[in-house]
């Protein structure tokens, strides 16, 4: 009986340390997985529309209207034309519900989409780290507003080719910089 329940009590952390494990971090000849999610505009973003027809980058950031994730975003801004140069799809993905996404587009006149992952459902999916979410308070149009996110992800970057692999995955330190250096992976695929 001892041995029995010794076994069984074995086999439960045996379980429970698998199931803590993290999931690891998509890397360069991994296929993307494929994930619809909601825009800033509150409409679906999928990604099979998007993946095959151009190289997409997919980047997550912790929370819009910060200073690193705005940095990081207004980066990807001011290198549109030059993406856009070499056939690619800029999506920002974050914890963050559309409506402040919305807002955190308007602020910064963002010109790619920005996408809602506030269960860190997608996230997970690329083995992005996900913690708590939180909320900031913010002025917009000469008034205080709340943005709540549901999660916070980690700052990752992946670069996704026409056929659907993972060309690049970055666990981005330097937010401003994210983007020239997607832009030099892009340039060195041609």
């Amino acid at each position: 009986m001892k041995k029995s329940i010794f076994s069984f009590i074995l086999l439960l952390l045996a379980g429970w340390s698998l199931s803590a494990q993290k999931a690891q971090v998509l890397k360069p000849g991994d296929t993307a997985p494929s994930f619809s999610l909601k825009d800033d505009q509150g409409k679906d973003w999928k990604s099979e529309d998007h993946i095959g027809n151009k190289v997409v980058v997919i980047y997550f950031y912790p929370a819009a209207m910060t200073s690193g994730c705005t940095a990081q975003a207004c980066s990807y801004r001011d290198h549109m034309q030059d993406l856009s140069a070499y056939d690619v799809d800029v999506a920002g993905i974050s914890g963050d519900y559309p409506e402040g996404l919305r807002i955190f587009r308007d602020v910064y006149n963002l010109n790619y989409t920005l996408l809602s992952d506030p269960e860190g459902k997608v996230a997970r999916l690329f083995g992005v780290p996900v913690h708590e979410g939180g909320q900031i308070e913010v002025q917009y149009k000469d008034q205080k507003i709340s943005l709540t996110r549901g999660v916070t992800e980690e700052r990752y970057t992946f670069v996704i080719g026409k056929d659907g692999k993972i060309l690049y995955a970055n666990k981005v330190t330097d937010p401003a910089a994210d983007s020239r250096q997607v832009l030099e992976v892009i340039k060195g695929e041609r």
